[in-house]
């Protein structure tokens, strides 16, 4: 069942529940951490447990259950649950890599058995009868579903919040965004009622998420999975799979277990990576925004960063990304011919049942404005297209870039709300979201990683490292080093 939570709401529930210590209704963070079966294990630990029977699949999908249904009422992060039917008789690859790890989808992939609505009140979404390509490629991994997470409508905002008023809250603070459009995956991730879950990015809907939550978000490059059908319908295909988590072991062995289940033969292969990088790097350090100068505590986590990997032995200087002004336009045209696309053609798309009025403002709006801009469809598609090659040619120099994931620190709820004036929160979702579109036009992979905190509040601050396009392994190995170096702050010790 879905609960959505108003922010006046959340001292009922903490009433009701009555949580004590950490979860008190004097506390704001929220976590399900605990001595059960899962305790603070991540992934690769669980399914090793399970393997090596010390613990049973039963035992560990009971204790997910109880934990997501411990957080969910402060969080309002799930969307669908199947925990009757993953409980009663889990449904699971046992020679997956993950075998019998507690798994949620995002809510715009399909799962046999629920319904996909795309976080959208304007689409009825019908029951799912067989699982597509990339939905398999994930579950041949061995993941327990116990079902969907919660996104903004149709992942075109920043943040996890619904034109009703109601929202997915952080789990580090419930007064600040949890970010998006992966958001309620990464809500139920960084609480600890699963150790990884789906996610996807078409414009920094991993990373975001995962930035804003204190965790691992790896966008891949383009084609590293199976694409969903919409992906595939895409003039530009912008749409990566993949999943936040809260180590790096964790992202190293899932994409070496979809590598498993397809190998897209024009990419190098990743392979399975269990160790720190060996070589020095030449890193370019990104410390302008497109849009304008990043806040203080971002760019100071930025330089702290920096001189983290120069005192490691790479090689770090200033670099400004060859990407003029006009780029944001045009990735706003293509957002926004996107969302023209989705008002048109909605009930082709997702049945009779699908209702325009009911679509919020940031994708009205965002039609709207690609409706007034229509006769530059052919010039953006150019440019954007054009722009693979010269984000390439950066890596004739440099091995990996390293910036910000997000330009400010994470905004609390109603910041970037879809009640708010369309142009306003246009305008607040331009300024925040500037670093992480350019990965999703190119097709090159990016990665956030949690290195650092916010003084007030103590919320987390990412890092972008990103990387020529297929080299996904060099991000991983090198932010195996960096969490050897400075390990990632656990919101179950704070």
């Amino acid at each position: 069942m879905l609960i959505k939570i108003r922010p006046n709401e959340k001292q009922k529930y903490w009433e009701i529940w009555g949580y004590n210590d950490m979860e008190s209704q004097n506390s704001k963070r929220i976590h399900a951490f605990d001595n059960d079966v899962m305790s603070d294990l991540d992934a690769v630990g669980i399914a090793q447990l399970i393997r090596d029977k010390q613990a049973s699949v039963q035992e560990v999908t009971a204790a997910a259950i109880a934990r997501a249904q411990r957080v969910n009422p402060h969080l309002n992060a799930i969307q669908l649950e199947c925990f009757e039917r993953a409980l009663a008789k889990p449904r699971f690859k046992q020679t997956g890599i993950f075998a019998g790890v507690p798994f949620f989808f995002k809510d715009n992939t399909d799962y046999q058995g629920l319904a996909t609505s795309h976080g959208s009140k304007a689409v009825n979404g019908k029951t799912v009868l067989i699982n597509p390509k990339i939905s398999q490629q994930f579950l041949d991994q061995g993941f327990v579903v116990l079902g969907k997470t919660t996104m903004p409508e149709f992942g075109l905002n920043a943040t996890t919040e619904f034109k009703d008023g109601s929202a997915t809250f952080n789990p580090w603070h419930t007064d600040y965004s949890c970010g998006a459009s992966s958001g309620g995956s990464a809500a139920m991730v960084a609480s600890g009622a699963v150790p990884i879950a789906h996610a996807n990015d078409g414009g920094g809907s991993i990373r975001i998420p995962a930035a804003c939550c204190g965790l691992i978000g790896l966008k891949p490059s383009r084609g590293r999975t199976f694409d969903s059908d919409a992906a595939r319908s895409l003039p530009i295909n912008i749409i990566s799979e993949g999943v936040v988590t809260r180590s790096v072991r964790d992202t190293a062995y899932f994409y070496a277990g979809m590598e498993q289940r397809f190998y897209n033969k024009k990419l190098p292969k990743i392979g399975l990576i269990e160790q720190p990088i060996q070589r020095r790097l030449r890193i370019g350090l990104v410390t302008q925004s497109i849009t304008g100068q990043i806040d203080q505590e971002t760019s100071s986590t930025l330089n702290q960063t920096a001189k983290l990997l120069a005192d490691l032995g790479h090689h770090v200087e200033e670099f400004q990304l060859p990407i003029s002004i006009s780029f944001v336009d045009d990735f706003s045209e293509y957002w926004g011919f996107l969302s023209f696309m989705l008002q048109t053609f909605g009930k082709k798309a997702f049945g009779a049942g699908f209702n325009a009025k009911q679509l919020d403002n940031l994708t009205l709006g965002l039609a709207g404005l690609y409706k007034k801009n229509f006769y530059k469809t052919p010039l953006f598609l150019y440019r954007l297209k054009r722009m693979q090659q010269q984000y390439q040619d950066i890596f004739n120099q440099y091995d990996v870039l390293l910036s910000p994931v997000l330009a400010h620190t994470t905004p609390q709820i109603g910041y970037l709300s879809p009640q708010l004036p369309f142009d306003q929160l246009f305008d607040r979702i331009q300024n925040y979201v500037t670093f992480t579109p350019i990965q999703n036009v190119v097709g090159a992979p990016g990665m956030s990683i949690p290195m650092g905190q916010t003084q007030v509040d103590g919320l987390p601050i990412s890092m972008q490292l990103s990387a020529n396009i297929g080299d996904e392994k060099t991000l991983i190995e090198l932010a195996y080093e960096i969490e050897q170096a400075k390990p990632w702050r656990r919101i179950q010790d704070t």
